[in-house]
């Protein structure tokens, strides 16, 4: 820890014994106010006592020995200049006020009022569902309830050949189900569970049954699901608490914001897309919402967080530009997999592959949240630390704060993508496909380009926050005299004298 160094004092006279006279030992010239934090020109003066006992040097509080002579204390301390003035904030306001306007704007004129109503197909998540409960479960051979047409030969080399034998040798399950809502409830069915399927029935359990009513009477209840709304409703109020108890009003914000973000998703992105807007338009205007309002309900209305804004705006553009680029050139459709057929065959009108970047930059947005936030934070920081500190030294300090988030974020993000496609992976891994040929299948291209656009952004959100905070929190840096009393100021309380030395105690 570096001493903060003062202006010489006139040498110490020898102390002459236990009670020393007037001007022994003391230092009788005016401390210059820079060396207690005070503007220049402005020096703040008090007095303090002590005998010739505790030692006849000033330190840097300075004060008045037994002899009668004065020095000048610091009596409080001044904190750093406010880092925004009222003009850097108006011009903040400038960009962000028009901005937030267009949000409110577009929202009032996309928003959809409801989804479209569409004739059911019954297929997939397009089904009518009930709630139902296991009531009975009763084993029986699987020779008694399959009518196979043929006798298994008993090769259990593959899939069909295990599962044939299987059903014709072992044990299956008659379970009745009760449907315990809609308009046949107490209506009972059963269904055979057969030994090789993977979700086994027991008694008590709660399922989910899907409804067809163009079938016969008898098949027009199914089990689809298992019920898993305790212990996901258990599992959320869990994660709330530990917010909340961790967080306080911080955690209690954030859930707050939270919710409003899912309610944004549910009654404006989702059924917008539906009525047939442009999904990249409807999904800039609803992330935009979505972070104005997480960020200024979770961190307060002030310039750090609209800095933070600003610099999540910026990369949220950035991605959008980079995504619509790839994903015409790699000619990425977004129509890949079932759910996406289904989507596609109901509301032949939606642009899938704008709907595939508007997937990106919705999942991008809560990683860029806690990156120029977090950025933001450290610049601000920083600044507390060292208020005469320029722009360029704050932009360099914040950068190598950077540097880490980058790695451990983009790490975040691949992991994630992965792991939502590990199934699809294992598949490739089963075939011994070769990378190239993996990589180039539509399914895995399509992840490849949302984790590379999503990270490219992240990785540019860090400099380009960091300038923005560094500059505008630089920006109203006080005068040359102010900044160095402040330094100084800074200086002294880190190096205050240890115990045992010649300098007076600082006065706290």
């Amino acid at each position: 820890m570096t001493t903060p160094q003062h202006p010489p004092f006139p040498p110490r006279r020898p102390r002459r014994g236990p009670n020393a006279e007037e001007g022994d030992g003391l230092a009788t010239g005016h401390v210059p106010a820079f060396a207690h934090g005070a503007p220049e020109g402005r020096p703040e003066t008090g007095h303090g006592h002590r005998s010739g006992a505790e030692g006849g040097g000033q330190g840097a509080g300075g004060g008045q020995g037994a002899g009668g002579g004065h020095g000048h204390s610091h009596t409080h301390s001044h904190g750093p200049a406010a880092p925004v003035s009222r003009h850097l904030r108006k011009v903040i306001a400038a960009v962000l006020i028009p901005f937030a306007a267009a949000v409110v704007v577009g929202l009032a004129v996309l928003w959809p009022g409801g989804a479209p109503a569409h004739e059911r197909t019954g297929v997939g998540f397009d089904r009518q569902t009930q709630e139902a409960t296991v009531t009975k479960v009763v084993a029986l051979s699987c020779q008694s309830v399959n009518a196979s047409g043929g006798t298994p030969t008993g090769d259990t080399s593959t899939a069909e050949g295990s599962s044939a034998v299987q059903q014709a040798t072992g044990e299956c399950k008659r379970a009745t189900i009760r449907v315990d809502t809609g308009d046949d409830k107490g209506r009972t069915f059963n269904e055979i569970v057969q030994p090789d399927q993977s979700r086994q029935l027991h008694e008590g359990q709660k399922v989910v049954v899907a409804y067809e009513p163009s079938a016969p009477k008898d098949l027009q209840y199914s089990v689809t699901d298992i019920n898993r709304r305790l212990p996901l409703a258990l599992l959320a109020g869990i994660f709330a608490l530990a917010v909340v108890v961790v967080g306080r009003l911080r955690g209690l914000m954030a859930l707050v914001s939270l919710t409003i973000s899912f309610l944004l998703l549910n009654f404006f992105i989702l059924p917008a897309i539906l009525q047939g807007s442009n999904p990249l338009v409807v999904a800039v205007i609803g992330s935009s919402a979505i972070m104005l309002i997480a960020l200024y309900l979770c961190h307060g209305l002030s310039a750090r967080t609209s800095v933070a804004v600003l610099g999540t705006l910026i990369s949220l553009l950035l991605i959008g530009v980079l995504g619509s680029l790839f994903i015409g050139w790699a000619a990425l459709t977004g129509n890949t997999d079932d759910n996406t057929g289904l989507i596609h065959g109901l509301y032949p009108s939606i642009d899938m592959s704008g709907l595939l970047l508007a997937g990106v930059i919705i999942g991008s947005l809560g990683v860029l949240d806690d990156v120029t936030v977090t950025q933001t934070s450290a610049v601000w920081e920083l600044h507390e630390a060292n208020p005469t500190m320029g722009w360029r030294g704050l932009y360099r300090a914040g950068i190598r704060i950077g540097r880490d988030h980058i790695a451990s974020v983009v790490n975040t993000l691949v992991l994630a993508y992965a792991g939502a496609a590990l199934p699809l992976l294992l598949l490739f891994s089963i075939a011994q496909s070769g990378v190239g040929t993996v990589a180039n299948s539509e399914l895995v291209a399509e992840e490849i380009v949302r984790t590379l656009v999503g990270s490219i952004g992240l990785v540019a959100s860090v400099p380009v926050t960091t300038a923005l905070a560094a500059l505008v929190v630089s920006a109203d840096r006080p005068t040359a005299a102010a900044g160095a009393a402040a330094g100084a100021g800074v200086a002294a309380g880190a190096g205050a004298p240890a115990r045992g030395g010649r300098g007076r105690r600082r006065k706290r």
